[in-house]
């Protein structure tokens, strides 16, 4: 007999949605190149969907040095140039210019901290992931924790970071496990 598998509602059908749900969303990341490569997607996404942006990740994977935070921190007006014509990516001036200032702020942190990861989990209450396992429609889109996040890399000049978006790094990452209680995936 074979196992119907339930997902949380907001994956729909999009086969890419669907992997990027049962792979990745809500599972447990601690690598700062992922924990980067996550920063300038979910940044890319600020007023857009986020399937818009799961459609283009290879395409952001090249353009941005295959998420590698020291070669876009260097990145100079012809590559800002370069990425204002690249149809992989969203051709957003401000969100490119975010992410190469983004990337230097990133480091920064590294240096602060040792690791981004050490930095983001330093706001989680013993430093282990929040699971909540909550209805879907009772998921917010931001917490005191992104709050408080987002709030400081505001502080230390990060953009397109605010405490929405900082909270779907939060889930995309695992640092908060919102699958609904009867997901397969949870």
């Amino acid at each position: 007999m074979t196992k119907t598998l339930t997902r949380c509602s907001w994956c729909g059908t999009d086969p890419l949605y669907m992997k990027y749900h049962d792979e990745e969303w809500g599972k447990e990341v601690h690598d700062d190149k992922i924990l980067f490569e996550f920063l300038v997607l979910e940044s890319a996404q600020a007023g857009l969907s986020w399937i818009t942006i799961l459609k283009r990740r290879d395409g952001y994977r090249k353009a941005f040095a295959d998420f590698d935070a020291y070669k876009v921190a260097q990145f100079t007006s012809e590559d800002i140039e370069r990425l204002m014509q690249d149809t992989g990516i969203i051709r957003n001036r401000l969100k490119i210019l975010a992410a190469i200032s983004n990337a230097k702020l990133f480091l920064k942190i590294q240096d602060e901290f040792e690791s981004f990861n050490a930095y983001m989990y330093s706001f989680l209450p013993d430093r282990k992931p929040i699971i909540n396992h909550r209805e879907g429609k009772n998921i917010p889109a931001s917490t005191e924790i992104s709050d408080a996040i987002s709030k400081d890399m505001k502080k230390r000049g990060f953009k397109f970071f605010g405490t929405t978006i900082c909270y779907a790094h939060m889930q995309a990452t695992g640092m908060v496990n919102d699958h609904i209680m009867d997901c397969s995936f949870r």
